[in-house]
């Protein structure tokens, strides 16, 4: 049953604690480098910007954290800096998920001891597992964490989507796993697991530009990539949606469309965002390869649009 922006979920008396758990606007961070090694300083005053800015929790080690490129340390150090920096005042939902089971679980247990609020489980990537094969790994995961869980899929990385029904099935069998950040681009989805969901389940989007028509649908929030320059747009967004303000959402939506476009269409996410801040002066656009930096006509065309939008 789809629900309304302003209308909350019905209470089920198993996820009572967890509910709205990830509500509201996360973002999806970058992991700034600096001479080929994290840059602790640029990290600090971006999860600063993230609260100044209001959003609502911070997303360390995700796809747009270059979370394949880390090493296990770096991984788990990431994380314990996020947890650190941003001292309570936001969640922090650690991504901890691999396309290996036993490197999942081992990550989640790890970083549960830092005082993550959350972890977010990607969608097992390359070894294309079946369903029941996603069921197994999210199952065991669930089994080794009593943190909520935000499972994430994302077909377009991972070549496979989680299939509904594995979603229902695994929000039935595992009381953690309570919410999924839908990047797949099809607002049809939400709709479908809206439907087959308990109404205190949770989606987010996980596509800045779909927001407003997945939180129609009746998703509850956002991890964005956006918010890395403009958290305070995107977390007005959010809030606007979930107020019931829509011609105030369509409205901020119809402003920042060239911005959103920008971002996601010249190169591989994260390239586009972390030259973004580069060029903000807040860290280097020092990337991990595989991932390259910008051609110079795409770094112009970002440029352009920044500048656009007052942003440099």
């Amino acid at each position: 049953m789809a629900l309304s922006p302003s209308e909350p979920p019905k209470l089920h008396t198993k996820h009572l604690q967890l509910i709205l758990m990830f509500q509201g606007t996360h973002t999806a961070l970058i992991t700034p480098f600096r001479n080929g090694v994290v840059d602790s300083e640029a990290f600090r005053n971006l999860i600063e910007r993230q609260i100044a800015g209001g959003v609502d929790g911070i997303v360390p080690c995700g796809t747009t954290g270059e979370s394949p490129t880390l090493g296990r340390k770096e991984h788990l150090r990431v994380i314990e800096m996020a947890v650190e920096f941003a001292a309570g005042r936001v969640k922090v939902i650690a991504g901890t998920g691999a396309n290996a089971t036993s490197e999942a679980v081992s990550l989640t247990t790890q970083a549960a001891k830092m005082g993550i609020d959350g972890t977010l489980q990607v969608c097992p990537y390359y070894n294309k597992p079946s369903q029941e094969g996603l069921y197994q790994h999210y199952k065991a995961i669930a089994e080794s964490t009593d943190l909520p869980i935000m499972l994430y899929s994302i077909p377009g990385r991972s070549v496979i989507e989680i299939a509904v029904d594995t979603i229902a099935r695994l929000a039935a069998d595992c009381p953690t796993i309570i919410a999924n950040k839908e990047a797949g681009g099809d607002p049809e989805r939400v709709t479908q697991i809206r439907a087959a969901l308990p109404d205190d389940f949770q989606i987010l989007s996980g596509d800045d530009p779909l927001t407003i028509e997945f939180m129609k649908r009746g998703a509850v929030g956002l991890v964005s990539v956006a918010t890395n320059i403009i958290p305070d747009v995107m977390s007005g967004l959010v809030r606007a949606m979930t107020d019931g303000r829509t011609t105030e959402a369509d409205a901020i939506q119809l402003k920042y469309e060239a911005l959103f476009k920008t971002l996601m269409s010249i190169d591989t996410n994260p390239v586009p965002i972390k030259t973004a801040v580069a060029l903000q002066g807040h860290c280097t656009d020092e990337l991990r390869l595989p991932l390259a930096n910008l051609t110079k006509e795409n770094n112009h065309i970002l440029k352009t649009t920044l500048s656009e939008y007052g942003l440099i």
